[in-house]
């Protein structure tokens, strides 16, 4: 009898570099609409986030990762752990970038994510609204006026 290892199907993989080698214990996969990052060698931390709730996306490159062909992708969440993500060091970048970008979006698309799911009601945005119930949208009639 045999067994079978769960097998996951990597959209795409990568270790943080150090120059252009993958020296690395840190370990960045997306994979079934998730972000894996994977840190340790002898005590391992796994950490997962969905993709849709990745709300931005920038792509950080020094000159000496420009040199070495790397660059920083840093991400924006709605997580409660950390609002931050930051991919160190991604080999192919800008590529890695617009890859990320494409299935972030794919997975609002399938959960039918928009822009208002991340709207809170904590919002200190002087141009959002909350979305408490004491907000009943914008006034069409104009300005308040005395009658």
């Amino acid at each position: 009898m045999s067994k079978k290892k769960n097998t996951v199907a990597y959209v795409w993989k990568d270790r943080k570099h150090w120059a252009w080698f993958p020296f690395s214990f840190t370990v960045y996969a997306v994979a079934d609409e998730r972000l894996h990052i994977t840190r340790g060698f002898f005590s391992k931390t796994y950490d997962e986030t969905l993709l849709y709730r990745i709300t931005d996306l920038t792509l950080r490159r020094s000159f000496a990762q420009r040199i070495f062909g790397t660059g920083t992708i840093v991400l924006n969440t709605l997580v409660d752990k950390d609002k931050t993500i930051e991919l160190i060091n991604i080999k192919k970048s800008v590529q890695t970038r617009h890859l990320l970008s494409q299935l972030i979006e794919d997975a609002r698309r399938a959960k039918n994510v928009v822009g208002k799911e991340f709207y809170s009601d904590n919002c200190d945005h002087p141009d959002i609204p909350s979305t408490g119930s004491d907000f009943d949208g914008p006034d069409f009639d104009g300005p308040d006026r005395e009658e």
